[in-house]
């Protein structure tokens, strides 16, 4: 099937089957995803296993763990004995961070695009352990050479014992040259975390291979249950543990990770089915090229929606990623992280639209992403009463914007 052909089928016949309410227009997958019909039925059926023998289903778990890591390992081309399964990447996250914290004192370098979770939890690191956290300034327009050469004269500078760096930014919808920059930080000494959380199902190979530690959630393009990620690591993993200890712990990496007591882990087994789900119903190619397409055209209606309204509606990111855009809010509006956050529920009830707010550097900006589901109609939508109001909350400088 051409990518045309399957774009034509998708518009018309959206496959596979969602739950997602009809009344909204769904223009956020990036931040929670969804999840299939098909597989939340195959999770529900892990569960029903669960509950109609536990004693058998709990002595069984690590190995029913250890398959579908090795079945998910072959899915994304990786050694399955370094890739291990964690709840999301800031568990991963949390997990690298651990392991440094009896080695002296941890110099981390950040970057100002990073994720506010994983670099708390990085600077958090650098401060028990006596060490330093600096931050690189990347800007939003930097091309991959110029973010690339940033970054290694901020090593050069600081030289820090981690770099902490997204190979796919939430709040600014751009990509990083993690191979390059991963590469220039071994040949210094330096430890690489890289945050994958976007990366599978919106990359054709999503593995940093060259990272020590890569961590990236599955539940968001991949379309798996939410509480499904993967921490992959170079080096083997002698050193990683699971936060919170089991039965497994004397076990070697990553067969400790698969011991997680009663915790309800079919999100983790489930993974590998909503991949080959996705693969087997559309393809993923297909899935990257509609959402790309499509969000390239709903992409020109919604900047002309905001333009006499917005100055330069639509931001130079440097790499732009498919399935995600960002586009300059009205004056006034997200120019916090809280103040975008608290945007999100009131304009999906009085809008039908659900979106994300993102703060950079001071500035709002609307963050569209798309999947399989959505159509140019949802962005034209937006355009019509999302927008309006939009500059309606910008006249009164953002009074008034909370849920009634």
């Amino acid at each position: 099937m051409t990518s045309d052909a399957a774009g034509s089928r998708l518009a018309a016949d959206p496959q596979p089957r969602w739950s997602l309410d009809p009344q909204v227009r769904h223009l956020n997958h990036g931040s929670f995803g969804a999840v299939p019909v098909a597989v939340q039925e195959e999770q529900a059926r892990l569960r029903r296993l669960m509950e109609w023998n536990p004693v058998r289903w709990f002595s069984t778990l690590p190995e029913r763990i250890a398959a579908a890591r090795e079945e998910l390992s072959g899915l994304l081309h990786v050694d399955a004995a370094i890739l291990a399964f964690v709840y999301n990447v800031s568990a991963g996250a949390s997990v690298v961070y651990q392991s440094l914290m009896d080695r002296g004192p941890i110099d981390v370098l950040l970057t100002d695009h990073g994720y506010g979770a994983v670099s708390m939890g990085a600077a958090r690191v650098a401060h028990r352990t006596g060490g330093r956290a600096a931050t690189v300034v990347i800007p939003l327009a930097a091309s991959d050479a110029e973010a690339l050469d940033l970054t290694v004269t901020a090593m050069d500078e600081h030289r820090p014992t981690l770099l902490v760096i997204d190979q796919v930014t939430s709040a600014t919808a751009r990509a990083f040259p993690v191979d390059e920059i991963c590469r220039e930080a071994r040949a210094r000494g330096i430890l690489t975390l890289v945050d994958g959380a976007h990366a599978p199902g919106v990359l054709a190979d999503p593995v940093c291979r060259e990272a020590d530690y890569w961590v990236a959630n599955l539940h968001k393009f991949a379309c798996a249950p939410r509480g499904a990620a993967v921490l992959v690591a170079r080096g083997g993993g002698r050193e990683l543990y699971p936060l919170i200890d089991s039965w497994g712990a004397t076990e070697e990496f990553p067969r400790r990770f698969d011991h997680n007591g009663t915790m309800d882990v079919t999100a983790w087994l489930t993974a590998p089915f909503a991949w080959r789900h996705l693969d087997e119903a559309v393809g993923w190619a297909a899935v990257r090229e509609h959402s790309r397409r499509v969000l390239d055209e709903g992409s020109v209606v919604v900047a002309e929606a905001l333009r006499g309204i917005v100055e330069d509606p639509v931001p130079v990111v440097g790499q732009s990623v498919g399935p995600m855009r960002l586009f300059r809010l009205p004056e006034g509006l997200g120019r916090t992280r809280e103040d975008a956050d608290a945007m999100r529920v009131p304009f999906s009830d009085q809008t039908g639209a659900a979106v994300s707010f993102t703060s950079f550097h001071g500035t709002g900006y609307l963050r569209l992403s798309s999947h399989v589901y959505n159509s140019v109609h949802d962005f034209t939508h937006l355009a019509t009463v999302g927008i309006p109001l939009l500059h309606q909350w910008s006249a009164i400088q953002g009074r008034g914007i909370r849920a009634s």
